[in-house]
């Protein structure tokens, strides 16, 4: 093989550099910031080889070599460091003590000495180790801080806080606090004589209210209704409504409300619970008083619209404004009815509850508030909204509350926005009215229409009779009314889907005589007050003995008769003995149909 010529390419000067300085430094270790440390050997050092003078790579001073920092791609002059020259002395320039700042070379080594340099890792390192020794010092203040709190002093406190306590436990000052506890006591019971005198003083003042009515607004006092001792106007709007003597609720309710007493009434449907009520709220309202004065909470439209009616016809003689608020009717009527500001509000809680975010209904004035059927808004879902309208009004209200059951959360809502209430129990059991006759027909589900159009043919024209009808679902409610409007029978629907004015024309039509047939839901059950029912029909049956009470006593209303029938499916056979069980045997009888033979 011939040997190399010029124009042909040499090793690359990388490993050509590697080799010369592997030559010149023999068995020692590779620079470490900018020594050269020997590594002792037992062998024999190898002979240096002198580098080529021809070498293009030879190292000189001040030659360029490719940096491996910053500005990567580019060289950089690399300065070689200026050696000590020799002193006179013969130390090589060291002083006494000082060691030699000169590498160690190996033996037999050859050539220049490459230039040392500190390393821009190792500048790092220092840096790094400057920074910990001042966390180092960061560290240590906390922990002086914990000795100078640890001194003798500190321990003498918190040994002395233990005994200062024991001796707070014992002696006089526990007798003091045993004695609190009676003053606790007597505190509350303050209180209460407090709001008795408050309320003392309302009555206070309603009788200097009375004393300056105008001649119109006669302060004269009447005691033909039940020996109660009322206003002459009152009595007089009382008579003209058709109540002669007072029922058992008014009997019992109307003294104590009139006394300023909070009452919790419960009493079987059909009892004039609305009357027990208004009553006394006509005889504490001030007329023109300019703000509401009292808040009547019920749970349907319906029965807001009923509830006001009553209280209208009571305060008609005095002047008293009364305004029904509930959803689905157009709020912009109720908002010109309350400009004429109403002494009485009427309304459902969710309306209720838009009128005073709107601020077009303030309650600051209330001196009654009434919860009608608080156990059915319950279950509607007006738990919340019962509480957030109570707690904006006046704490010194009078409270009554009118429900045929008494559940957990309405007795939460007695113990925390009643005064020792008085309990007025009329029939604490489940009671079915006297006067309903109780029939019942065993039928297939399918046969259901041609059974119910049998009973309305037998059901003599005598008297215009107006018959109800109740079915569980608002989708039963629609088929009904389709099949018999079919068949030429004068019938509407009621029940929480239809939009309010076809349920204000189906209520109105019913009420005023022009209609004969009502279908509705258990949204009828509960309050309503239509005195010319003559027969309740139960379609579907309810879920419980409760509800059937609830429907049957929509008929037979303050002393009238009424006859209720119902349909006994596949499906109802297990209610019907529950409600067997509680009616007694000889008053629910069986009613044979034609259907069958």
């Amino acid at each position: 093989m011939s040997n190399k010529t010029d124009d042909q390419p040499g090793p690359p000067a990388g490993s050509r550099l590697k080799k010369f300085v592997k030559g010149i430094m023999g068995n020692s270790e590779p620079i470490t910031n900018g020594q050269i440390v020997e590594t002792p050997s037992t062998s024999s050092a190898p002979a240096a080889v002198e580098p080529k003078p021809s070498s293009p790579t030879e190292s000189k001073p001040g030659r360029t070599r490719r940096s491996r920092g910053r500005g990567r791609g580019k060289n950089r002059q690399e300065s070689p460091r200026q050696e000590r020259q020799p002193s006179q002395d013969g130390d090589n320039g060291e002083s006494a003590g000082e060691p030699s700042r000169e590498p160690v070379r190996a033996e037999g080594s050859s050539g220049r000495q490459r230039p040392s340099r500190r390393r821009r890792s190792d500048r790092r390192a220092d840096k790094r180790s400057d920074q910990d020794n001042s966390g180092q010092q960061s560290e240590a203040q906390p922990k002086a801080r914990d000795e100078r709190r640890a001194e003798p002093r500190f321990e003498a406190r918190s040994e002395a806080q233990p005994k200062a306590r024991d001796e707070r436990r014992s002696g006089p000052p526990s007798k003091a606090r045993s004695e609190a506890r009676p003053k606790q006591q007597s505190d509350q019971q303050s209180d209460s004589r407090k709001r008795r005198d408050r309320r003392a003083d309302d009555r206070e003042l309603q009788e200097e209210y009375d004393q300056k009515l105008t001649p119109s607004q006669s302060v004269d006092r009447d005691t033909s209704f039940g020996g109660m001792n009322l206003l002459k106007d009152t009595v007089e709007a009382i008579h003209s409504m058709g109540y002669e003597t007072p029922t058992g609720i008014q009997v019992e309710a109307i003294p104590h409300l009139l006394d300023g007493r909070d009452v919790v009434g419960q009493a079987q449907t059909g009892s004039g619970k609305t009357a027990s009520f208004g009553i006394p709220m006509i005889e504490r309202i001030e007329p023109g008083g300019g703000a509401i004065q009292a808040i009547v909470l019920v749970p349907t439209r319906e029965l807001a619209t009923q509830v006001a009616e009553e209280i209208a016809s009571i305060g008609r003689t005095r002047g008293v404004g009364v305004v029904p608020v509930y959803g689905g009717q157009p709020i912009n009527r109720q908002l010109r009815l309350l400009e004429n500001y109403p002494e009485v509000l009427v309304g459902t809680p969710g309306r209720v509850m838009d009128h005073i975010s709107r601020g077009t209904v303030a309650l600051g004035n209330v001196k009654m508030a009434v919860l009608d059927e608080a156990d059915r808004m319950l279950d509607i879902g007006f738990a919340d909204d019962m509480e957030w309208i109570l707690s904006r009004t006046p704490r010194s209200r009078q409270t009554a509350l009118f429900s045929a059951t008494v559940p957990g959360f309405v007795r939460k809502l007695i113990r925390r926005y009643m005064d020792d209430p008085e309990w007025i129990r009329i029939g604490l059991e489940i009671q079915t009215v006297d006067e309903v006759d109780q029939y019942y027909t065993e039928v297939a589900a399918r046969d259901k229409p041609e059974c119910i159009r049998e009973i309305l043919n037998d059901i003599p024209d005598e008297g215009s009779p107006q018959v109800l009808i109740f079915c569980e679902m608002q989708v039963g409610v629609d088929r009904l009314v389709r099949i018999l409007k079919r068949d030429g029978y004068p019938i509407e629907g009621l029940h929480g889907g239809m939009s309010q004015r076809d349920r204000d024309s189906s209520m109105r039509q019913f009420r005023d005589g022009s209609l004969s047939i009502l279908v509705s839901t258990n949204l009828a059950a509960r309050g309503i007050d239509i005195p010319s029912i003559t027969h309740v029909i139960n379609y579907e049956m309810p879920e419980n003995v409760e509800e059937y009470v609830h429907r049957i006593g929509r008929t037979a209303r303050m002393g009238r008769e009424g006859t209720a029938i119902s349909l006994i499916g596949e499906w109802d056979v297990e209610l019907l003995e529950k409600v067997r069980k509680k009616v007694g045997e000889e008053r629910l009888k069986i009613r044979e149909t034609r259907l069958y033979g």
